[in-house]
């Protein structure tokens, strides 16, 4: 078969993870619903009861819907493997509980996604693991500090954000792992505009239900590993029954085939609003790192090869009242969490809420925009 991977990214999502010649011709991997498999040989159900059966074994394992949204994904991120879960939110815990250990430590980005922080308060440190914070933007700093503080025990870094500053040494070439495992939530740009184990990570995680789903119909989530890290993944994605259904796999393979062209729409529609929104004298800032000049350019323009539509605006002091009138009357924007979808969205943030290491300073309040697929020329 043709390795579909040396295609351009664009063509790959077309094709990764289908094989018509395996469904009667069918161009897109039926929906399998299906829990007991039966076995044509007694030799092949002890097998499989060994765990040693190459084949599906039961429903749980994995059907063929889900098996090539996984493998589509994998290839795209240039992972080893990749587990579909029912939700990001399991795609970024599920980790940490494969890998950290009590007496483990594990090192968190600032700007984690709120829920994952929410799971390591609550749940990591009732096992045993000890969880700290670090500024994103610290780069190879990251390193010094592990030195200096947590050389004897450190064994896992949890959600880190400037891979190349975090993982690599000044030398040009070599290689500093700051720990055992490192991993990042890849759901911003997708693997087409980061292609993370390119840039050494272990573990990369996808809210699907974001820009792989692309419609806002779909809870699902992607954990893509190393060879090294998937066994301990697999294992606990079976032990604890985690499986994302066939049919919502479907929807994400569905979402997958058409993620290029919306990422390029997505991207362009941002970058002509935060433009826009650049110039007007109630701003004060727009974060968003695909627009020249914002915070974080240079970082991006470094390692990233696309962007999408979610980004920050940062307003001028204005009082609350006057912001709810404005939202109020929107037309084509609409107020809803999520995003990734194709309908543009709008809703106050709150980020000194929750940070404990960093400090957020903004001259006035903050909005956060999902750029949709809408014409750009209204």
């Amino acid at each position: 078969m043709t390795d579909r991977t040396r295609y351009r990214k664009a063509t790959q999502v077309l094709h990764l993870g289908r094989d018509p010649r395996k469904y009667l011709g069918a161009v897109n991997t039926p929906v399998f619903r299906a829990t007991t498999i039966l076995f044509r040989e007694l030799a092949d159900l002890e097998l499989a009861a060994r765990g040693e059966y190459a084949g599906l074994t039961y429903g749980l394992h994995g059907l063929p819907t889900v098996v090539d949204l996984q493998n589509a994904v994998a290839a795209l991120e240039g992972g080893f493997a990749a587990l579909a879960v029912p939700s990001g939110l399991t795609a970024t815990t599920l980790p940490l509980l494969a890998l950290a250990k009590p007496g483990d430590h594990a090192l968190v980005t600032d700007v984690v996604y709120g829920p994952t922080r929410r799971f390591c308060e609550n749940h990591l440190r009732r096992l045993g693991v000890d969880v700290s914070y670090y500024d994103p933007l610290a780069g190879a700093a990251i390193r010094a500090r592990l030195s200096a503080e947590y050389a004897d025990r450190l064994r896992r870094v949890a959600w880190i954000a400037d891979v190349r500053g975090a993982r690599h040494s000044g030398d040009r070439g070599r290689r500093a792992r700051a720990a055992r495992e490192s991993s990042l939530d890849n759901t911003w740009a997708t693997p087409l505009g980061f292609r993370a184990f390119d840039h050494g990570v272990d573990i990369s995680v996808h809210a699907a239900t974001k820009y792989i789903g692309g419609h806002s119909d779909v809870l699902l989530g992607v954990i893509v590993a190393s060879e090294a890290t998937r066994p301990a993944l697999h294992r606990i994605w079976t032990d604890m029954g985690i499986a994302a259904s066939s049919d919502d796999c479907f929807l994400g393979l569905r979402g997958l085939r058409t993620l290029a062209i919306r990422l390029a729409q997505h991207q362009a529609s941002a970058l002509r609003i935060a433009n826009w929104l650049q110039a007007r004298p109630e701003v004060a800032e727009v974060l968003y790192p695909a627009l020249p000049g914002a915070r974080g350019h240079e970082l991006w323009k470094r390692d990233f090869t696309a962007a999408s539509g979610l980004f920050g605006v940062v307003l001028r002091p204005v009082a609350h009242e006057r912001i709810a009138a404005m939202l109020n009357g929107m037309r084509l924007f609409g107020m809803g969490w999520s995003w990734g979808g194709f309908e543009s969205l709008i809703i106050p943030t709150y980020p000194e809420r929750s940070r404990s290491v960093t400090r957020w300073q903004a001259a006035g309040p903050s909005l956060r925009l999902h750029i949709g697929l809408e014409d750009r020329t209204i």
